[in-house]
């Protein structure tokens, strides 16, 4: 019997043990608050009368305020990964070539994992970044410059072609063939400190259009040399190339000569197309006002 009584005793001390054991540690977060009164600010650097969007570096200043919040998750609207912002203050560098609109939209998390919701769109700028090889090459580098002429002696240095290809396989000009005026420009391309180019050439007073291109120049004629003026420095504008080419065939970047467009011959296109480049030689193809691919080849004036 005394027995029995010791087992039972042990069998309560276990079961009331275990129950203590068991139970669960009880933990407090405090009041749950939900942030209020959010404020956000994006300021695009760089704007002015000039660049309403910006000066093309696509930085963008990023300040949220609120009350109640112990942290923020920002979407920039790009495309990439949101960040959690603790301060809600970030320099954001958007990377996407050219103009566009982005919606930045704060999750502001308070207390609990609460959250509020504040949007803001921005319109933002960005420059294309032109690949270092193609700045050394064309300019030697950022604060330089270096003059270009017309390759007169190689074959095809001006040359034409259909634009489903990216070679001349209509015309390439033996060397020297074509006029003199063509061949006396003088092509000066500039980078400043951001690597910025820009084109400034003596044509000495005339200038090579295409018959089908005069109109485009304000004149009428054939193919010939036609008094203009081009001396006025032009600024640059790169971008990836927008024709059919590839890597094997195109560097794929190209540039936009503002106004007439003109580099050594006019064709009436005002976009060119790195096709090769090194330190003394350029192949261009551009589109004219015929609807053709138009290419010219440069080198170093020596």
């Amino acid at each position: 019997m005394k027995i029995n009584i010791k087992i039972t005793a042990l069998v309560l001390v276990a079961a009331t043990l275990g129950f203590f054991g068991c139970k669960k540690n009880q933990y407090s977060f405090g009041d749950l608050k939900t942030p209020s009164n959010l404020n956000l600010t994006a300021t695009v650097e760089g704007v002015d009368e000039a660049n309403p969007n910006g000066d093309g570096k696509g930085t963008v200043a990023i300040n949220v305020t609120s009350q109640d919040a112990i942290s923020y998750k920002i979407d920039f609207g790009d495309g990439k990964a949101a960040k959690m912002v603790p301060s809600g203050v970030i320099n954001y560098k958007y990377t996407n070539p050219g103009t566009a609109d982005y919606i930045i939209t704060v999750n502001a998390i308070g207390t609990g994992g609460a959250t509020s919701t504040i949007s803001k769109k921005v319109t933002v700028f960005v420059a294309f970044e032109i690949p270092t090889y193609i700045v050394e090459a064309l300019t030697g580098g950022p604060g330089s410059s270096k003059v270009w002429v017309t390759d007169r002696e190689t074959p095809g240095h001006v040359g034409v072609g259909p634009t489903d290809l990216f070679w001349p396989s209509y015309y390439e000009a033996t060397p020297n063939q074509r006029a003199e005026c063509l061949y006396d420009d003088e092509i000066t391309f500039s980078a400043d400190a951001n690597n910025n180019i820009s084109m400034t050439i003596d044509n000495k007073g005339q200038s090579f259009f295409t018959a089908a291109a005069t109109a485009f120049y304000g004149t009428s004629g054939g193919d010939d040399c036609y008094d203009f003026d081009v001396a006025a420095p032009r600024r640059l504008s790169f971008m990836d190339a927008t024709s059919a080419s590839t890597t094997e065939n195109s560097t794929r970047v190209q540039f936009t000569v503002p106004g007439n467009g003109l580099i050594n011959f006019g064709t009436g296109g005002t976009e060119y197309e790195i096709l090769s480049i090194t330190d003394t030689q350029i192949h261009l193809r551009n589109i004219g006002q015929d609807g053709l691919a138009w290419y010219q080849k440069l080198k170093v004036k020596q």
